[in-house]
């Protein structure tokens, strides 16, 4: 079938109009839907559907944190959100470490999800846990700050400077960003963090986006080429790349840039 130009009335064409996306959008850790509120209002202005998630025992969902809250409570979260709400051809999008809750929901619902979106964050490969992707020195740091602090069962907000430890940039978080984030971070179920990803595979071949903030592209693609355990998956035909330089809470330091890179990943509809 040929395609057609949509033509007006002097006969010229016109613009392919924009296709509006459908989004999901899931907060790293210590975080509820409301860090992406900027993000999402830039989004719904120009016409997408977004949906915010706030995890379970997260935010304003603190108060059903319970020992049992794990990842596979997460996931259910996200696949519930999609199910409940009827959506489709949905971008989904992780910071952080939503990367393994959202890879795990990107497989339980794979024939719902146009795309999923890492934003400074990764996938997870099967029978993974968060903490496999540190180090062990910064391991035996969380599990002490667990068991003094969050009563064995969560992990609460660590400092500016342990952030910093951990490899997560501040660069664009001002006094009043970090004060907002200090105020409204609530601890992360720690379950979450040590239950291992099970995946079935259904994902594999969905359309897929990293979007680097805190560590430039060249670097990322330099690891991917060298095998790296965490990027080499990303060597695949399914995979795309963005680039958004600041540091690792974009939708606090960059949010209408942020709202921009994702409303691109939304192919414009032939005329």
């Amino acid at each position: 079938m040929n395609e057609t130009t949509a033509t007006g009335p002097n006969g010229t064409a016109l613009p392919a109009p924009e296709r509006k996306g459908t989004y999901v959008l899931v907060p790293g850790f210590w975080l509820g839907g409301w860090a992406w509120e900027k993000v999402a209002a830039h989004l719904r202005a120009a016409g997408h559907d977004v949906h915010p998630v706030t995890l379970t025992g997260l935010g304003d969902r603190a108060h059903l944190a319970t020992p049992e809250t794990d990842l596979e409570t997460h996931i259910q979260d996200i696949v519930d959100t999609i199910v409940q709400a009827g959506l489709h051809d949905v971008i989904l999008v992780a910071h952080s470490g939503a990367g393994a809750p959202v890879t795990g929901a990107a497989d339980r619902v794979a024939g719902r999800i146009a795309r999923v979106v890492y934003v400074d964050s990764g996938p997870l490969a099967d029978g993974m846990t968060q903490l496999d992707m540190n180090e062990p020195g910064w391991n035996a740091f969380v599990e002490r700050r667990v068991a003094e602090q969050g009563g064995g069962t969560a992990y609460p907000l660590i400092s500016w400077e342990e952030q910093e430890k951990a490899g997560a940039s501040l660069e664009g978080l001002g006094e009043a960003e970090r004060a907002l984030f200090a105020a409204r971070a609530t601890p992360q179920p720690y379950r979450t963090m040590t239950q291992p990803l099970r995946l079935t595979g259904a994902a594999d071949r969905l359309p897929k986006t990293l979007v680097a903030c805190s560590f430039p592209l060249e670097q990322v693609h330099a690891m991917i080429a060298a095998g790296h355990p965490f990027f080499a998956a990303l060597a695949g035909p399914e995979w795309s790349f963005a680039e958004l330089p600041t540091g690792h809470w974009p939708m606090f330091s960059k949010p209408a840039e942020t709202a921009e890179v994702l409303a691109a990943l939304v192919s414009p509809v032939s005329g």
